[in-house]
């Protein structure tokens, strides 16, 4: 048999085949970098045959942030996955989740470990984590990303390790792993500048709990950003606005603060704009993922340093990391979720929050999850740590969607993740709308008149004028009639001319 160390080499079908029907597995990684591929797509094989034989084959799943293709597309079409937690990406995986043939759990990323390990989602029979190394006495250098892979080695009952020698070594020494302790056993988490390191360079497993490694050579599946779009460029052009005269009234240091951007093309845009602006000083980042656009920022120097979770780069951006590691390795620092998400730290450091809301109502409750308030989009993933913790807290969206169908601006959220006590700025292409120091009756006039497109913002003053005097102006009979006429008539305004005015 081969060996790689001490342990065992199995193939992909091999290691599946150590996998129960029912199990909880553990995925490594963050928003589909270090996710473990081969063993995930060789269960969906399994799991297709067994259900051809009449036997039931699926399993819970406990990943970090998005688990990738293998996991979210192929092992969902095979029907092997019953439970998912706690954020998802892929449509196959969402259309299940909606349809109820998948059972999700959608935390807050920063909560996740703590609650795997007092056992909220039972126990953990098997973690699966993507490695360039481990060594005989059970040090596990991960790749592109951590997540919530070292909770997960120290919990499973069984470990199996992915070497990808796609990856180069060096992308170990990105990492900075500690585990905390629970209450009341916690201490001040001494990060004080988002490159200061707390940890050590892998993590842990007890070797015999190793059943084997599976070898892999993968790139990433990320894909390639889109190009930024018009709206996408008028929200950055507002905020760096923002940005500029905030440092001007001294709201801001004049060394800036560390940003916080969620994943996605509009904040891969909005953190491209935000680069090319010489009036905004150079900045840091303490964040959950770094796209493509931050590697053009480092290069330039707009960027000087940033901590994350995850390098959700694609492949030619990762293989331009590799490529000068001396240069990115001095910049970059790689933390579990628990870490990168923590209030604490986000607080301590004053993060500026950059995350994308579906929507959002006159008076800056924010839904980033469901669609009309039932169908489940990705997840609230961190922007719930960031958003609540933050020094300023930024939603940013278009203003329009499908054509003018759809108004992200609404009389009240269908959903509400973040609530208007602590969202601070909303942006669109239409302005930027400050709801610091506001009241209702104040935050309702200037999300309409900054943030809504003038397709409807007409209609947000008149309910606005025609509702229920209170604290907060709500008609309930009709609060909710623009998402009845969009899943009664397929838009939210059926006779609004749709040729006037959308750009």
């Amino acid at each position: 048999m081969a060996v790689y160390g001490r342990f065992p080499v199995l193939t992909a079908e091999e290691a599946a085949e150590h996998i129960p029907h029912g199990a909880a597995i553990g995925i490594g990684g963050f928003t589909t970098p270090g996710v473990p591929q081969a063993i995930p797509r060789a269960l969906a094989v399994r799991a297709r045959r067994l259900h051809a034989a009449g036997q039931p084959f699926q399993v819970r799943v406990l990943g970090g942030a998005e688990a990738g293709p293998a996991v979210d597309v192929d092992m969902v079409l095979a029907e092997a996955v019953s439970f998912r937690m706690p954020f998802q990406g892929e449509k196959v995986c969402r259309d299940a989740i909606n349809a109820g043939r998948i059972d999700f759990a959608d935390q807050h990323l920063s909560h996740c470990s703590q609650q795997m390990c007092e056992g909220f989602f039972g126990p953990l029979e098997v973690a699966i984590v993507e490695a360039s190394h481990i060594t005989d006495d059970g040090h596990v250098f991960v790749t592109t990303a951590i997540g919530s892979g070292p909770t997960h080695l120290q919990r499973a009952e069984k470990v199996l390790i992915e070497v990808n020698h796609h990856h180069d070594p060096r992308v170990g020494e990105l990492a900075d792993i500690l585990i905390l302790p629970p209450p009341p056993y916690c201490q001040a988490i001494p990060i004080l500048h988002p490159l200061d390191r707390i940890g050590v360079r892998y993590a842990a497993v007890d070797p015999q709990r190793v059943i084997g490694v599976v070898e892999t050579s993968e790139g990433s599946s990320r894909p390639v950003p889109r190009n930024p779009d018009t709206r996408s460029c008028r929200i950055a052009q507002h905020l760096l606005q923002f940005f500029l005269e905030e440092l001007a009234a001294k709201r801001l240091p004049e060394s800036f603060l560390p940003i916080q951007s969620g994943v996605g093309n509009v904040g891969n845009a909005i953190m491209a704009g935000l680069g090319q602006s010489s009036d905004l000083p150079p900045f840091t980042m303490y964040t959950e993922v770094l796209q493509d656009s931050c590697i053009d920022l480092l290069r330039a120097g707009r960027l000087t340093g940033a901590s994350s979770s995850a390098l959700t780069l694609s492949e030619g951006r990762l293989q331009e990391v590799y490529a000068d590691f001396d240069f990115f390795g001095s910049r970059l620092v790689l933390r579990p979720q628990e870490l990168s998400n923590h209030p604490a730290v986000i607080r301590q450091l004053g993060v500026i929050a950059i995350n994308t809301a579906l929507e959002a109502d006159i008076y800056g409750h924010v839904n980033s999850t469901h669609v009309c308030g039932t169908e489940m989009m990705n997840g609230i993933g961190g922007a719930g740590d960031f958003e609540r913790n933050s020094r300023l807290s930024i939603f940013v969206c278009p203003s329009i969607a499908k054509g003018g169908r759809i108004s992200s601006i609404v009389p009240f959220c269908s959903h509400v993740d973040h609530s208007e006590h602590s969202v601070h700025i909303l942006v669109t292409e239409q302005g930027v709308a400050d709801l610091r120091g506001l009241g209702p009756a104040a935050r309702a006039k200037r999300i309409i008149d900054n943030c809504a497109h003038p397709l409807y913002r007409d209609y947000l003053h008149r309910y606005v004028d025609g509702a229920r005097a209170g604290h907060l102006r709500h008609d309930l009979a009709r609060c909710f009639e623009l998402h009845r006429n969009l899943l009664e008539h397929g838009a939210m305004l059926p006779d609004l001319d749709l040729q006037k005015g959308v750009d």
